[in-house]
């Protein structure tokens, strides 16, 4: 009897050790990718990183999420997932520049890279061949913003003449070219006069900077009683916003319209009073982090390399439709 009892517990034993060494290497083959932004404070690259957290969940995969707000914080990321046991990493980067560095240390730990939002460029100023991508049409966005301007300008009869255009830049960025770039076209196609745009160059790409760049151009361009402002991100637009409201232009004096759509244009629409932030063309920073997340992770387990370059479009999100615009897009 003893020794039936002692047969026993050695096969319970040995069952147990089985599931537990099953149950381990289980975890090691399943795929962990990293997911870096470099602002991960702001609202639309929370929604990526969530976005691709909760995929993985549903098809089984690990998400690591990073910062990279500069190049050398990018390469320790990339390092901490190599220690981890990531196979890749999806990115957007804090400068497009760095494209051939980050995928120079990527190739070290034979790692595949998705780029989001931002595109790798070489050292020649082009897009980077070999690393897909997943992004706005920046131009076709920035031509929705003007678009979205000119309209707002004839709803509330304006002359055109009588109004001035704040372009708040970031010329470091090729992406925030292309979308003011693309605004601007789209003024002056709806007759908006050349000479009535002035520009505001920010050093970063939030409300803070954008502020700062702004109050100087309002204080200097004091003739004015009409503003629009347009930039490379809904943050940036409202930095402009709040600078005219502390110029002591009225609401009704400003159509600001920017892009992306998130928490920060979410809560000025909530306002009980409306503020000079007109609208903001809206895409899916959810559908993003999904889709650049699972491309990766098939890339990886089913060896299916994602399109070199796919485009996302935009909605105008005002706020009279913002809620509807929200749940549309799964923002």
């Amino acid at each position: 009897m003893q020794l039936t009892k002692t047969f026993t517990r050695l096969a319970l034993g040995s069952a147990i050790m089985l599931a537990s060494l099953g149950s381990v290497q289980a975890q090691e083959d399943e795929v962990k990718i990293g997911f870096i932004v470099k602002k991960p404070e702001q609202a639309w690259f929370i929604n990526e990183q969530q976005a691709a957290t909760a995929v993985g969940e549903e098809l089984g995969f690990d998400v690591v999420r990073l910062s990279g707000e500069d190049g050398q914080e990018v390469l320790t990321a990339i390092d901490n997932l190599y220690a981890q046991g990531a196979e890749g990493f999806v990115i957007c980067p804090p400068d497009v520049r760095l494209g051939p560095a980050i995928m120079n240390r990527a190739n070290q730990y034979d790692m595949k890279v998705v780029t989001v939002d931002d595109q790798f460029v070489n050292s020649s100023g082009e897009p980077m061949e070999g690393v897909p991508h997943l992004g706005m049409s920046g131009y076709k966005i920035g031509q929705q913003v003007g678009d979205a301007i000119a309209a707002e300008i004839e709803a509330r009869g304006w002359n055109p003449e009588e109004v001035a255009a704040l372009r708040i830049t970031n010329n470091e960025l090729p992406t925030a070219v292309e979308r003011t770039d693309g605004a601007t076209a789209a003024l002056l196609d709806a007759g908006f006069p050349e000479g009535n745009i002035f520009d505001a160059p920010q050093q970063n790409s939030d409300t803070a900077s954008a502020f700062s760049a702004a109050s100087p151009v309002l204080s200097q361009r004091g003739d004015y009683e009409h503003w629009v402002i347009y930039a490379l991100n809904e943050e940036s637009v409202l930095g402009g916003v709040r600078a005219t409201e502390q110029y002591g232009l009225a609401p009704e004096d400003v159509i600001g319209v920017g892009i992306n759509g998130s928490g920060a244009a979410f809560a000025e629409f909530s306002r009980d009073n409306p503020t000079g932030f007109h609208g903001t063309v809206a895409v899916s920073s959810t559908m993003h982090g999904r889709q650049t997340a699972e491309d990766l992770y098939r890339w990886i387990s089913e060896d299916k390399q994602p399109p070199a370059n796919t485009e996302t479009s935009g909605v105008l999100m005002t706020r009279e439709n913002w809620q509807e615009v929200r749940e549309d897009l799964g923002l």
